[in-house]
């Protein structure tokens, strides 16, 4: 099996140098590949963001880690789910055989991991473990979604690795050929170094600047969710736009699949995110303008604020020495549903 790739990103002083996808080994036959270690370097590094949200939302660790366990169970069977299903020709043996087929789809040491069936997945996952806890779902949403994102970014680098995820050959016209990345071997060639768009590259810092621009936002969200529709419209719209210059996307028919559900998550997420700023900025404002809708379902989100990051009750509105009015906030941090203490 071909362990090691030749890379090379000339337009930026980088010459050839050869990458080993084999981190080590145990025993004679047993290989740990870097692609594995990376992937989980990320959800380490997604379950720390989430403990460190966690103190702001006032869930403590013992929670947080019952939540990852579904999370992260789910969600790699998700990934690997996703995947088969997308490819299934590839999993199914000729002649076909039962035993030989479950040995392929469970075979994860030979890729085929989709994050989008990841991330279905484990939002599965933090939906199950939270109402078996009465906790806030949307919250954990929002200490997830960001965690995630890191986790993604530096994934991608398993793909680097791996010496796969690349784009098409960049045309010497383009404004991206300065960060063209050489492969050897290539699906084009054995012997012949081409330069190829590192996709990989694109998605990871995308997924880093969201990270750290969504990240600033999080202590000034308005509604419970907030952060993870700003996370998902995010990537949603970076990746419909990357996974178009891949040479190894999924497919139904005609259509990228990846670029049909990027382009999804940015129409209902970032629909989602427009909605739920406009109803806080009205329910924040008591001298708002309510619709006959507003007015209806205004009192139960005061009474039970799980959306809403920051609501005003008539309890809540105070009146200053000057006979003005002005709003107190909730505390963003405030548990409705089963805090532990």
């Amino acid at each position: 099996m071909l362990t090691k790739t030749v890379i090379s990103f000339p337009g930026i002083g980088i010459e050839n140098f050869s990458v080993d996808n084999v981190a080590f080994t145990i025993g004679e036959n047993f290989s740990v590949y870097w692609y594995g270690v990376i992937i989980t370097l990320g959800i380490v590094l997604a379950f720390c963001y989430a403990t460190f949200r966690g103190k702001y939302e006032k869930i403590v660790l013992d929670d947080i880690i019952d939540i990852a366990i579904w999370t992260v169970l789910l969600g790699v069977l998700g990934a690997r789910l996703y995947y088969v299903l997308t490819s299934l020709e590839d999993f199914i043996p000729k002649p076909f055989n039962f035993g030989e087929f479950i040995k392929n789809v469970v075979n994860i040491r030979n890729g085929g991991l989709a994050i989008y069936g990841g991330i279905i997945c484990g939002m599965l996952g933090i939906l199950i473990a939270t109402r078996i806890k009465k906790f806030n779902t949307l919250k954990l949403f929002d200490m997830a979604g960001p965690g995630v994102m890191i986790a993604q970014s530096l994934g991608r680098w398993g793909n680097f690795v791996n010496g796969e995820a690349h784009g098409t050959i960049v045309p010497e016209n383009s404004p991206l050929y300065f960060i063209r990345m050489g492969l050897l071997p290539n699906e084009d060639s054995y012997n012949t170094m081409y330069y190829y768009h590192p996709t990989f590259l694109y998605e990871s810092l995308w997924n880093l600047i969201g990270f750290i621009i969504i990240n600033l936002f999080y202590k000034k969200k308005k509604f419970n969710g907030q952060i993870a529709c700003m996370y998902l419209a995010w990537y949603g719209f970076g990746r419909m736009f990357i996974e178009g210059l891949r040479t190894d996307s999924l497919y139904v028919g005609i259509f990228r699949i990846s670029q049909l559900v990027g382009l999804a998550c940015f129409v209902v997420f970032g629909g989602l995110l427009v909605a739920g700023l406009i109803y806080s900025k009205k329910f924040d404002d008591p001298y708002a303008n309510l619709t006959k809708f507003d007015e209806i379902i205004k009192p139960s989100m005061e009474m039970n604020p799980v959306f809403f990051a920051k609501t005003a009750s008539a309890d809540e509105i105070k009146t200053d020495g000057q006979g003005k009015t002005q709003n107190t906030e909730l505390d963003q941090g405030e548990e409705q549903n089963g805090e532990n203490n």
